[in-house]
């Protein structure tokens, strides 16, 4: 800064004949000192305590104030934004997308932050955690911290710091070797020369970060080495300085004790080592020459300079202030070199210019890196993978593996949760069609056999097999293929219940004729013995009876089920994790059992009948018919339980009315089709053949 004013002053061509001069303050990285010291060179008062308020109403003393960019929070906050903006893009640039952060908690770091988090939530990277941390933080406060980062999964840390809070954090993190963490630098400590010599334990080794682009300005390192403790007219300017730096003192010092060596003010600093020579921080030097610079143009403006400047033009502080832009909105142009900390054998830290950001250039050129010459933490060569996974599990998306809803999955890239697909058996699939199909014309073969019994009901084939049980049978079997349709289509509170119900009492109606007939067949042959009385206990009236209570046992299991807890549609969200199956919940397991069951005794006692009866004479003896028909039902009922416990989603229905349709069709088949093709293409032979056979037994029942 002094370089600056001193070089303007001697300027003929910028605020020709006005000196420039500055007062300076330590802000010594205190936001209270920064704003007391502001105070002071706005109002004139130069001691920092409180002024008061006829103190405050002074008019101003200076004309423009440069300050630190962390602690001036109104003027950099277009920086601090450009800045975090161009730090989530490189962070992005990594494919980094879980990351943790800690923040100096001060206006600068935590404004810094929250555009950061902001910028990078646009850009899919997700925060792990964000903490506050201050060098004065009490031992517990930090541990907490420290806790927090050995808790995490997240390899990659951004670190908005400045360089004082960033000495405390590394050597805490040295006290527990927290070593192998990424790490992504603000601009407050990622090119700081100290920083790096006293990382010892190599915490930071393979950071990267934004910082100020390099700059030179000519004849400032001459400038530096050429400081003297004493100006031109013998005054003190850097006498404390130069005693520190040389471990000297001068004669007027009032420390002086005079035991140590006398400084002369002629010492050379070509061969010292430390901050105040580091020409590394040239960029920052740069930063401050044209704030200087800045305001001086400003003035030359105000003051219509030319040859000579106008005195007498009143000066207002805010007239300054908000000229000294760097494009129409005020913003200074966002463009930063990415540094790298590569370390070299001598334990020493290199900050190697890896790539630039520069936000004037296209959006898709903002960014440009060169990937082969960068060094990672623990002096890795692969880029670090810093991700909530290495891919997202099924049914989550996004970088923070968020879990959809149930009735959502995740897409194929896995960013976002789009609606599962609902499954069920429809009559538009094809396999929905084949069934709707077979089941009507099973319905229409057993009216068309209803039709050729009822045309024929005088025939002796007919009447002998016992025409009424016959056509209930007929009627039963219409039920029973008619409701494997309520299985078909989007399960509803009505369809569960109907289906459920539906088959059972019609497959027991069924089952209960087929039984009546089998024990027609028995009485009626043992009416043909000599004494027999039997049919006489079991004519017509018994046998409506019979398949009247077998029913009503059903029907009163049905009931118990739909009182006390029918099936209902349900959604299945876990047979499928892509998917929703729509199915009926049974409500009671005990009631479906029951119902299935007591189907099952029922064909079980009809099959052990019609077995019993298999032997007794062919030509009026249906029982074998009827003893292949059960065979088949118990089959298909019998593989029908572990194929429906197997099937997954809607091909369990299938299978359920797959059951339904062959069993039905097997009593179909069994029971009436060899009496329609004896009605139907030979009737004579046969009643020929009854004919005689009725002759040589000599007695009517036979035929009966």
């Amino acid at each position: 800064m002094i370089f600056a004013v001193e070089e303007i002053n001697n300027s003929t061509d910028l605020l020709p004949g006005i000196s420039l001069g500055y007062k300076m303050y330590d802000t010594c990285g205190s936001v209270a000192r920064s704003v007391r010291a502001a105070l002071a060179l706005a109002n004139g008062n130069e001691a920092v305590s409180a002024p008061s308020e006829e103190q405050c109403t002074k008019p101003a003393q200076v004309q423009a104030i440069i300050g630190e960019a962390s602690k001036i929070d109104k003027a950099v906050i277009a920086v601090v934004k450009n800045f975090n903006k161009s730090l989530a893009q490189l962070v992005k640039h990594f494919g980094w997308t879980w990351v943790g952060a800690i923040r100096t908690n001060d206006d600068y770091g935590n404004n810094g932050m929250a555009t950061f988090t902001e910028t990078a939530q646009q850009l899919g990277i997700c925060l792990e955690y964000s903490v506050p941390f201050f060098r004065t933080d009490s031992p517990d406060k930090i541990r907490k911290i420290i806790d927090i980062i050995k808790a995490s999964t997240s390899k990659v840390i951004v670190a908005f710091l400045s360089y004082l809070d960033m000495d405390v954090l590394k050597h805490e993190m040295s006290k527990h070797n927290m070593t192998g963490y990424q790490w992504v630098g603000s601009e407050g400590w990622i090119f700081d020369s100290q920083t790096a010599e006293t990382d010892r334990h190599h915490i930071l080794d393979g950071a990267i970060g934004l910082s100020i682009p390099k700059a030179h300005v000519s004849g400032m390192r001459e400038f530096i080495l050429n400081v003297k403790p004493l100006n031109s007219s013998g005054h003190e300017i850097f006498t404390e300085f130069w005693e520190t730096l040389f471990s000297c003192k001068f004669k007027q010092s009032e420390s002086s004790t005079g035991n140590e060596r006398e400084c002369t003010g002629h010492e050379d600093l070509t061969g010292v080592q430390n901050g105040f020579t580091d020409m590394s921080l040239m960029p920052i030097f740069n930063n401050v020459y044209k704030g200087v610079y800045a305001v001086a143009h400003a003035l030359h403006s105000i003051l219509g300079c030319n040859k000579t400047c106008q005195y007498k033009v009143q000066l207002d502080p805010l007239t300054v202030r908000d000229e000294v832009y760097f494009n129409q909105n005020g913003e200074p142009p966002a463009k930063y070199e990415i540094i790298n900390w590569q370390p070299k054998e001598n334990g020493f830290v290199d900050f190697v210019t890896v790539g630039l950001y520069d936000a004037s250039l296209p959006a898709d050129k903002h960014l440009k890196l060169q990937n082969n010459s960068l060094v990672w933490a623990q002096n890795s060569k692969q880029v670090p993978v810093s991700v909530c996974s290495e891919k997202c599990p099924s049914g989550t998306h996004s970088v923070t593996c968020v879990r959809c809803q149930p009735e959502f999955w995740s897409n194929e890239r896995r960013d976002a949760c789009v609606k599962k697909e609902a499954e069920f058996l429809s009559y538009e699939e094809i396999m929905g069609v084949l069934l709707t199909a077979t089941s009507l014309f099973g319905t229409c073969m057993t009216v068309g056999v209803a039709v050729i019994f009822f045309r024929h009901r005088k025939s002796p084939i007919v009447r002998a097999n016992n025409s009424e049980l016959s056509f209930l049978l007929l009627f039963s079997l219409t039920l029973c293929f008619l409701c494997s349709l309520t299985f078909i289509g989007r399960p509803s509170d009505w369809s569960c219940m109907l289906r459920h119900t539906a088959f059972g009492i019609t497959f027991v109606l069924c089952i209960s004729c087929v039984l009546g007939k089998t024990m027609v067949v028995l009485m009626a042959f043992r009416a043909t013995l000599p004494g027999s009385n039997v049919m006489k206990w079991f004519g017509p009236v018994q046998q409506r009876l019979s398949v009247l209570a077998f029913t009503l046992i059903q029907v009163v299991i049905c009931i118990l089920w739909l009182s006390i807890s029918p099936p209902f549609p349900f959604k299945n969200f876990k047979q499928f994790k892509d998917k929703i199956i729509l199915e009926c919940a049974l409500g009671s397991a005990l009631g479906f059992w029951a119902v299935l069951g007591y189907i099952g005794l029922l064909a079980i006692l009809c099959f052990i009948l019609a077995f019993l009866a298999r032997k007794l004479p062919d030509n009026f003896n249906e029982a074998k018919f009827i003893t292949f028909s059960m065979l088949i039902f118990c089959a298909v009922w019998i593989t029908f339980i572990p194929a429906y416990v197997s099937s997954p989603g809607k091909f369990s229905v299938a299978v359920e009315i797959f059951a339904i349709l062959a069993s039905s069709f097997g009593l179909l088949i069994c029971t009436f089709i060899p009496k329609c093709y004896i009605v139907l293409l030979k009737p004579e032979p046969y009643f020929r053949k009854c004919s005689y056979k009725s002759t040589v037994k000599g007695s009517k029942h036979v035929v009966t």
